[in-house]
């Protein structure tokens, strides 16, 4: 039996150790606290969703600018609920989750080596510690403590990796031979509708989610539980999809297709690794997790061997010979084997750190993302699970072989969490990145000190703090002065200048008086303008026609779509020639553009996310979704013309 005190000393360090770690993050994180432009992008859609438009970027338009269902959401629900200004609604939301993933994450993990582990055969008797090790690298990185606040869903997405983490270590600590109850049978179709919710935390996270349905639905359930597991994982995901489709016609959020998310460029993806990992000398705690993460196995695998060398030698060795078995007898058995070993921690292990193995080899063949570490995160959160807090033992005597391996084991341990102490202590003083505040060659900037350098303005958070952002000011008085004629506005080389293409003549009532706004920074622009000024992009985030172009082969990574200003010219009815418009736009490119636009698959896809929705219009979008999804479109108007089979405009008109 365990002694009290054998219980007692490893729930206190791991409580204080949890809350030391997790009072540091939280501090780190209200102290770099930020709202980041591609944050403000978010709050758009819920400002349009608060406003009765709908889940849209653009009123009128059915485009899902948001990566994260879910995210966004949640912010509606609090927004609605608190009816606070939507900036702080996002801050406080995220600081809460961000925060309250590390202590839920050391909880599960101080459950994998809890009473069993330390009731385990060959246990020794004398002090156990639980020390923090991989909480400590995580929170110790400067870009974990930026985007626990940044408005984006890294908060949410952590939080639900936790808490996957501490339900998935609770079903496979239950004894699986045990009759089942009510609430076991609950509690893991609880963890089959937590796993399943995955895609809406984000897609990629499909990957932690699949691996963790596919354990449980491979363990040994009944048919009927099998099915419950996949109707309570499937049921929300899968309804959502159907209304994506027929809402949104395409498959994936609209940043997925902008991004070509299923692209590869793996030489830009290691260097986003080395992005991450060379200014911090990452590495060298990355090193020390693996180290202490083998002795702890090794130690755990030498006490099981003496334990079971002990119960060996007091074996009756007059026992009698096994029956022969058939073939199949024998892969029934070792199927069933397999299915009973599937139940155990050791499985949950494998699982979550492969997930973040092959989440982390996505995002190198994809090419990352231009934010210094952000997508890197969740992966590198992962597969310190098991490390989050790791077990210290201090044997009682040294008399023993196992006992003075213990001993030796803990001594380094104990030196290895010190150092990593030591290295993240370092780091937090020291905060260099690689992008450093300008954009380099590579595409990838600290995106939070690149903010507040440009508005000198160390938390900037609301949509107003923006307006000292360059061109912001000079935008507003544009949008003013456009309000009772609309027209299109363009960013010039002058930062306080924008260029304003008066709209045709010919125009529909009602695209007659609309104010469209080109600007790659959709966050800071959609935030600051009113709900009917509609707000494009040239790389597509929330502007169809650029997302359904060709990516950039060597375009900066996260902005490999540029579609050409005389395709937006054309598309929001600017005029094709004359006095207004630029200079540096040919009115020949804008009138091919015109005739461009009228490729009978482009006006299908236009008609997908304007037309009034309605029962026939979902109809079609459900059909056309997978159509729509892989479209492109040729970024050039003048072989677009060809690609459809249209007749080119004349170059020299009457």
């Amino acid at each position: 039996m365990l002694t009290d005190r054998r219980l007692l000393v490893p729930g206190l360090s791991w409580l204080i150790a949890t809350v030391g770690v997790t009072v540091f993050f939280a501090i780190g994180a209200w102290q770099r606290r930020w709202i980041a432009d591609d944050g403000l992008i978010v709050l758009r859609t819920l400002r349009n969703l608060l406003a009765g438009n709908g889940p849209v970027f653009n009123a009128g338009e059915r485009v899902e600018a948001n990566t994260s269902t879910a995210w966004t959401y949640l912010l509606t629900f609090w927004a609605w609920v608190t009816g606070a200004q939507l900036e702080y609604v996002v801050l406080w939301t995220a600081l809460i989750l961000s925060v309250a993933a590390i202590p839920i994450a050391m909880y599960g993990t101080a459950r994998l080596y809890g009473r069993r582990y330390l009731s385990a055969p060959g246990a020794a008797r004398g002090v156990t510690l639980l020390l923090p090790l991989g909480s400590v690298i995580y929170i110790a990185l400067p870009p974990a403590r930026d985007f626990a606040t940044s408005g984006l869903e890294n908060g949410l997405v952590i939080f639900w990796i936790a808490c996957l983490w501490c339900l998935f270590l609770a079903w496979a600590r239950r004894d699986g031979a045990a009759p089942r109850t009510r609430g076991s049978n609950a509690a893991l179709l609880f963890l089959a509708f937590v796993a399943g919710l995955a895609p809406l935390i984000r897609p990629e996270m499909a990957v932690l989610g699949g691996l963790v349905l596919l354990v449980l639905v491979a363990a040994p359930l009944g048919w009927r539980l099998r099915l419950g597991v996949i109707v309570m994982a499937a049921a929300v995901p899968v309804a959502y999809q159907i209304f994506r489709m027929g809402y949104y016609a395409v498959l994936v959020p609209n940043p997925a297709i902008a991004k070509d998310a299923s692209g590869a460029k793996w030489g830009q993806g290691w260097l986003y690794l080395e992005n991450l990992f060379g200014p911090y000398i990452l590495l060298l705690p990355v090193i020390m997790a693996l180290l202490v993460a083998g002795v702890v196995v090794a130690t755990r695998v030498r006490a099981g061997a003496s334990a079971a060398s002990t119960a060996a030698d007091e074996t009756d060795e007059d026992a009698g010979a096994a029956a022969p078995v058939t073939a199949s007898e024998r892969l029934a058995r070792g199927w069933t084997d397999f299915q009973r070993r599937l139940q155990r921690p050791s499985t949950v292990v494998v699982t979550v750190v492969l997930a973040g193995v092959l989440l982390t080899l996505y995002w190198t063949r994809q090419g990352g993302d231009f934010m210094h570490g952000r997508v890197l995160l969740a992966p590198f959160f992962i597969i310190l699970l098991p490390v989050m807090v790791v077990p210290a033992t201090i044997p009682a005597t040294a008399r023993t072989a196992i006992a003075r391996w213990r001993l030796a084991a803990a001594s380094f341990i104990i030196l290895a969490v010190g150092g990593t102490i030591w290295w993240g202590a370092a780091v937090s003083q020291e905060v260099i990145s690689a992008a450093g505040m300008d954009i380099s060659r590579d595409g990838i900037v600290d995106e939070r000190r690149f903010y507040v350098a440009n508005m000198a303005n160390e938390n900037p958070v609301t949509a107003e703090d923006y307006l000292d952002y360059p061109r912001m000011r000079a935008m507003m008085e544009r949008i003013d002065e456009l309000k009772d004629t609309g027209g299109l506005i363009l960013p010039s080389g002058n930062y306080d200048e924008w260029y304003v293409v008066p709209l045709r003549d010919d125009l529909l009532p009602h695209q007659q008086q609309r104010t469209t706004l080109y600007f790659l920074n959709l966050g800071m622009t959609g935030m600051n303008a009113p709900l009917d000024v509609r707000v494009v992009d040239q790389m597509g985030l929330a502007y169809p026609l650029a997302a359904h172009t060709e990516r950039l082969t060597d375009g900066r990574i996260g902005h490999d779509k540029n579609l050409p200003t005389p395709w937006v010219v054309a598309e929001s009815g600017g005029v094709a020639g004359g006095p207004g418009l630029p200079g540096y736009i040919p009115a020949l490119e804008v009138r091919r553009a015109n005739v461009a636009l009228t490729c009978p698959q482009t006006q299908a896809r236009f008609a997908s996310y304007k037309d009034t929705w309605s029962f026939t219009r979902f109809r079609h979008n459900l059909r056309q979704a997978f159509e729509f999804n892989s479209y492109r479109i040729v970024r050039q108007p003048e072989y677009e013309i060809l690609r459809c089979g249209l007749t080119p405009p004349a170059e020299h008109p009457r």
